[in-house]
């Protein structure tokens, strides 16, 4: 048996056709999506990945601003701008970039954006509706996953889902998404016992570890689907937590890395704000 390979950077482009269509019928009724991103300091993967936002956005027709901050920048100064932001009508996302420097507090800075503006999903009003099943902003690589295994049409109700990685951004909203969605939901994360046993037993393995080559097709069983979230630098290359080639041959279906969940990260964003630009011009 081989895998389906489910190639997100082909859905994500799919996906983005349909958002420039959006945004240019928004455009026509005087809705100007607007995302304002945040960068601090000099670190060269946030840079990059900033970069991307912002062309991202560009091809859509999406307003997008890019403010770039040196490291130095003191929390205050930081807070201000954001609520700066929160006030201005015109802008509809706020995202700060992560990680910041250790002299701001991360979660004092998610906290200070104003909820209806929070892209990124991370507020705890947002995290609050999102685990008692409100419609809200959801966190965009595990709701990138979750359109991913939508799309590919894969049965979520019911199904056995194991996580690997229990971090605030990947492995405990996606595992609240997956049970939003009735399926059943196993954590698992560096302290568990026995990590095969219950790799064995999935239907779905979601792996978000940091770990190159931490599940390879032994450690699960015939048709299960396997979606790797690890990005790792391993002589040069990237690569993800998960063996490719092995597992590959047992499984239904799986993600490669790069060209897999990825993609779908910065088109969740993309989502995000022109729902955030449509809720807020209907509010006015």
């Amino acid at each position: 048996m081989s895998a389906e390979v489910i190639y997100g950077k082909q859905l994500a482009e799919d996906l983005r056709q349909e958002m420039k269509q959006e945004v240019s019928e928004l455009h026509k009724q005087n809705i100007f999506p607007k995302l304002v991103v945040i960068i601090i300091g000099e670190d060269p993967a946030s840079k990059s990945y900033v970069k991307g936002k912002q062309k991202a956005s560009e091809k859509i027709g999406m307003d997008s601003d890019l403010i770039e901050l040196p490291e130095e920048t003191s929390e205050e100064e930081l807070l201000n701008l954001i609520d700066r932001f929160n006030q201005d009508r015109t802008v509809h996302g706020i995202l700060v970039q992560l990680p910041l420097p250790e002299h701001i507090h991360e979660q004092k800075v998610i906290e200070a954006i104003d909820p209806s503006k929070d892209v990124d999903g991370f507020h705890p009003i947002n995290v609050g509706k999102m685990l008692t099943g409100q419609d809200t902003f959801y966190p965009c690589t595990p709701f990138g996953i979750l359109v991913m295994l939508k799309r590919a049409e894969i049965e979520l109700e019911g199904k056995h889902v194991v996580i690997i990685g229990r971090s605030n951004l990947v492995g405990k909203p996606v595992g609240q998404l997956l049970l939003n969605e009735n399926a059943t939901v196993t954590h698992c994360h560096s302290r568990t016992k026995n990590l095969r046993d219950h790799t064995k037993r999935a239907d779905i393995i979601i792996v978000a570890a940091g770990k190159p080559d931490l599940i390879t097709g032994e450690d699960i069983k015939e048709g299960t689907v396997v979606i790797d979230v690890g990005v790792n630098r391993v002589d040069g290359q990237l690569t993800g937590d998960v063996e490719f080639e092995s597992a590959s041959e047992k499984a239904s279906h799986i993600t490669p890395v790069p060209k897999g969940v990825g993609p779908m990260t910065i088109t969740m964003l993309l989502h995000n704000t022109i729902k955030a630009a449509k809720q807020i011009h209907n509010h006015q």
